[in-house]
């Protein structure tokens, strides 16, 4: 018989995405199938999901009134995925982002909206959907964070078990202390033990601190969360939990992510068909590309400092991402006084494959990185990334250290510690092996080797779910 698991998410693809959490909440339930795990997705009726179930989707439950309005539960299928629609269309009925205003802010009642999939979530824990009960909620983010709480408040925590998986703990769901009543969240829960993080509800907080067991994207995140520098002041929490605490790999769907070419030859031609894509000139430097929001959280700020470095070498660089107005601006003149950058502001995912494909250099410098999938893709397509020695990164990447070189096993290049002098050292030293083809080409071989699939994962999850169930 299969383990019932829950999977609670504010996004997923391809219904809806804004970031990794989706690719993963996507992926995971059809990568669990094959270990024996049944997991069923419950998520925010936005005006995209429920035009992908239709308007005569079945209501499998009604939840009354939720928040200032009518609520119900709505069941559809995403390919083989049983899914759970919360139809609220006072709190999910808008166009826009489905965190995010017209004006670029947090949707106001951004509180009500998630403290109701929690409550729906509960809801499903309780009492299940017709005769389907799970056993298992999966919790992603602080999205889904009030789950636990109010699993405990309806005596069901001890029948139904909770996985609470931090894919970014910058991202906490913070609502002022008034909201405490209108949340059906009692004071006396609001404590530094409890509920409280600096005067503030925390709904983060609170599925770390009432959730059964937690676990994060990678081992290393798992290590650095538990450090002040990375805990985003829940590293004492976590040090607290350190017991419950585990870190999974992501991984990516190969079947969706597989490049079109056999071997490392085929990326000539992409290549030259990426750079006229982009407007780049002939070189024989390697061709690096970026795929990423453009936050300092990424070092793409690095990455402008250290571009000199990477053009002197004879490299080029083809960048594909938004976010800051400022680095935004600032790459955009790049482009304009190098002809050997080219940039592009917004997201388009033909693009996006296009780069992973014709690219010879994924760079992914970031401060700090829970998992990464962009490196993933990279290593599928043999595209070397170039990344920081932090998080996800870390346990991903084999570095051409001189051991990795002379073991013949390198799949791309590290950089530590995450300053502009530490990656331009790098960024020589991918343009110096580039200009070997043995040793360049024998990399690209071992990338794409590298096992960056779900299976080891979905194993992982399983053990960690019969773990849960076992303990019941």
């Amino acid at each position: 018989m299969s383990l019932r698991v829950l999977s609670v998410v504010s996004e997923c693809v391809p219904l809806v995405k804004t970031g990794g959490l989706a690719d993963v909440a996507g992926a995971l339930p059809g990568a669990l199938a094959g270990h024996g795990v049944e997991m069923r997705t419950l998520i925010p009726g936005y005006p995209a999901v429920l035009a992908h179930i239709g308007k005569r989707a079945r209501k499998v439950a009604d939840l009354g009134a939720l928040f200032g309005g009518k609520a119900v539960i709505r069941q559809g299928k995403l390919g083989d995925t049983v899914l759970y629609v919360l139809d609220a269309p006072h709190l999910f009925d808008r166009e826009g982002s489905i965190y995010l205003g017209q004006d670029g802010n947090d949707w106001p009642d951004n509180p009500e909206r998630f403290a109701a999939l929690s409550m729906a979530a509960a809801r499903i824990g309780e009492q299940g959907v017709g005769k389907w009960v799970p056993q298992v909620l999966h919790l992603h983010d602080w999205q889904a964070g009030l789950t636990p709480f109010y699993l405990k408040r309806r005596g069901a925590a001890e029948r139904v078990k909770t996985l609470l998986t931090i894919h970014n703990i910058a991202f906490q769901g913070l609502a002022p202390a008034k909201m405490l009543n209108r949340l059906e969240l009692p004071s006396e829960y609001f404590d530094h033990e409890g509920l409280e993080f600096y005067g503030k509800i925390s709904a983060l907080k609170a599925g770390l601190v009432w959730t059964d067991k937690i676990s994060t994207v990678s081992p290393t995140y798992a290590v650095e969360l538990m450090t002040p520098e990375f805990g985003m002041g829940l590293d004492g929490v976590l040090r607290e939990r350190r017991a419950d605490l585990v870190g999974i790999l992501n991984g990516i769907d190969t079947d969706v992510w597989t490049p079109p070419f056999k071997t490392p030859r085929g990326k000539v031609r992409a290549r030259k068909a990426l750079r006229k894509k982009m407007g780049l000139p002939d070189a024989k430097g390697p061709l690096c590309v970026v795929i990423s929001r453009l936050t300092e959280q990424k070092g793409l700020d690095l990455l402008l400092d250290a571009l000199p470095t990477l053009l002197d070498c004879g490299g080029q660089l083809a960048l594909l991402g938004s976010g800051d107005a400022e680095l935004e601006r600032a790459f955009h003149a790049a482009a304009g006084e190098h002809e050997n950058v080219a940039v592009r502001i917004g997201y388009d995912e033909a693009l996006a494959r296009d780069l992973i494909a014709g690219g010879d250099t994924i760079l992914v410098p970031s401060r700090f990185e829970p998992c990464g999938l962009t490196q993933l893709y990279g290593l599928r397509f043999g595209t070397l990334p170039l990344v920081s020695l932090t998080g996800g990164l870390a346990d991903t990447v084999i570095p051409a250290s001189p051991a990795a070189m002379q073991s013949g096993v390198a799949t791309g290049f590290q950089f530590h510690p995450v300053t502009r002098q530490a990656l331009e050292q790098s960024l020589t030293q991918m343009c110096e092996t580039f200009r070997d083809p043995k040793t360049w080409g024998k990399m690209q071989q071992n990338a794409m080797a590298q096992a960056v699939g779900w299976d080891i994962s979905a194993a992982r999850y399983a053990d960690l779910f019969q773990e849960l169930v076992s303990s019941a």
